[in-house]
């Protein structure tokens, strides 16, 4: 019986953190869950059959338990690693931020073409304000030229119904009919 139970494992392989790890498994899901993992390593391509003749024994020994040993070793699988990852000791090194590159200069940039077409753009302003002065100076003008002209229009017009108005009356008494 339990032959056939070990037929039906399969043997994970993963790399996790700073460790190789192995797990014996049904499927790749019972595989994850063992690892602990949530996402799918198995599509990233981060996990896989294993093909080590020594760690598939080494997992079929401890079915369902995941077997680390240190990242680059060749030490044996086990549920608890002997071995540990080589990390450089970085506690004696002190923090020195690297040194940006140094561009070289550059020259100074020649501003007398943007001098002058900024003194054309500004002259240009000026005519233009002038030319505005100018049109509010003649329509000021128009302007007055037309309220005394309506001044004038408004008296002879009053002038000649006054006079309409008295020669009707005078036409009315001399016997007409209007």
């Amino acid at each position: 019986m339990a032959k056939s139970v070990d037929r039906r494992l399969k043997v994970f392989q993963a790399q996790i953190g700073f460790y190789d790890t192995i797990v014996a498994a049904p499927s790749r899901a019972a595989a994850l869950r063992a690892w602990g993992m949530h996402q799918n390593l198995f599509i990233t391509g981060e996990a896989r059959l294993a093909s080590d003749e020594a760690a598939m024994e080494a997992a079929g020994k401890h079915p369902g338990q995941p077997l680390r040993r240190a990242l680059g070793s060749q030490d044996a699988f086990a549920l608890e690693p002997t071995s540990l990852p080589k990390i450089p000791d970085a506690s004696h090194k002190k923090f020195k931020p690297a040194d940006k590159p140094v561009q070289p200069a550059r020259p100074a940039a020649d501003r007398t073409a943007l001098n002058e077409a900024e003194a054309a753009l500004d002259g240009i302003d000026a005519s233009r304000r002038r030319e505005e002065a100018d049109f509010q100076a003649q329509m000021d003008a128009l302007n007055a030229r037309r309220r005394a002209a309506q001044v004038d229009y408004t008296r002879a017009r009053k002038q000649a119904t006054d006079r309409v108005t008295a020669a009707r009356a005078t036409y009315k008494q001399a016997g007409g009919t209007a």
